[in-house]
């Protein structure tokens, strides 16, 4: 196991990209300056590095804001749970890392 598992940083055209050629994406978005996001990333992480069959990814959401917008992301921290270039799921609340990892889990192994 890697010891120093991080969330890869994507830009705009990483996202575009990985819309158009990944069935299955979680997507973390969160802004520099909250710390709640810096807590929610720390679970996240962990929650991945179990889980690494998902790819999965993080985005300043102030460098995407038309994207924000068409998602109608309303604050973060939030993961968005893509499917075939459509979000699916929005989670703001991540709770505890048990919760994150039931809720990936299931959505990486469901058909909808």
């Amino acid at each position: 196991m890697d010891n120093d598992f991080r969330l890869p940083e994507w830009n705009r055209a990483d996202i575009e990209k990985k819309l158009l050629s990944e069935p299955l994406q979680v997507l973390y978005l969160y802004t520099p300056m909250c710390g709640t996001c810096g807590l929610a990333e720390k679970m996240l992480t962990v929650t991945l590095h179990a889980l690494q069959h998902i790819k999965a990814g993080k985005t300043n959401v102030n460098f995407i804001p038309r994207l924000a917008e068409e998602w109608r992301v309303e604050s973060v921290p939030c993961l968005l749970l893509i499917r075939d270039g459509e979000v699916k799921q929005k989670i703001y609340a991540f709770h505890s890392v048990d919760y994150l990892y039931q809720l990936l889990k299931d959505f990486s192994s469901s058909n909808q």
